[in-house]
């Protein structure tokens, strides 16, 4: 069997660290769109879409971000499975009737997780992991009919409504990323050392199990590739 061709919604601003991370951790066919200039799939013959993280807010007034949203609900509309991190997690829920809003606070680091729901997502997965996080918004509300999936002290970390799936933290992360991203952030500087003092080979492995997301996702997608879809 072909691997499932993805279409990789990347809304990073053209980080370098995004479509590395994302071509290293998905073992399928990517077509990549960097949305933030413009570029959207033409044509809806995916197996299933993936929303990458980004600097921006889905509630930001920014060109690129309506014509996004419209595409996403269309393609849900089909039925093509999707998968949001960060920002694509909230961008998801935007799109499905939730809200996001900004926590009034900074989620940075290394930060154990719990995952709820019993979800083919999560499948391998510790009740409690370790993750990467990084936001500062927050799905507040979940879309109706949506089923949480994680969570921590801070937020809802991961959601399911139908075909579609997000999680709040980043699986994709490796150290590298973790800790430039980091040293950009404008935090204290305690603060700051705090989280590169955990960005260790030991917490990086541990958080490894996290990526599994991944693997589950594309098997979930080729699972829903044998079955009928909706025509264009």
């Amino acid at each position: 069997m072909s691997p499932p061709r993805l279409a990789v919604l990347d809304a990073s601003h053209g980080d370098r660290n995004t479509k590395r991370n994302f071509r290293r951790e998905l073992d399928a066919s990517l077509v990549e769109f960097d949305v933030t200039d413009g570029q959207l799939p033409d044509t809806f013959e995916y197996d299933g879409a993936i929303v990458t993280g980004s600097r921006s807010s889905v509630y930001w007034d920014e060109p690129w971000i309506p014509p996004l949203k419209g595409w996403v609900g269309d393609a849900v509309d089909r039925d093509i499975p999707f998968l949001g991190v960060c920002y694509g997690h909230q961008l998801l829920a935007d799109v499905l009737g939730g809200t996001v809003e900004g926590m009034g606070e900074y989620e940075i680091g290394y930060n154990p997780i719990t995952h709820t729901g019993d979800s083919p997502l999560f499948d391998g997965i510790d009740e409690e992991f370790l993750a990467f996080t990084t936001h500062s918004d927050a799905v507040v509300d979940l879309p109706p009919g949506a089923e949480p999936l994680a969570e921590n002290e801070y937020s809802n970390h991961g959601f399911r409504k139908g075909d579609v799936f997000g999680v709040q933290f980043h699986p994709e992360y490796d150290m590298e990323t973790a800790e430039g991203l980091t040293r950009r952030k404008n935090i204290d500087e305690e603060r700051r050392d705090q989280v590169l003092a955990g960005i260790t080979p030991e917490n990086y492995t541990a958080a490894c199990e996290a990526k599994l997301v991944f693997d589950n996702f594309l098997e979930f997608v080729s699972e829903r590739r044998e079955q009928p879809v909706a025509a264009d």
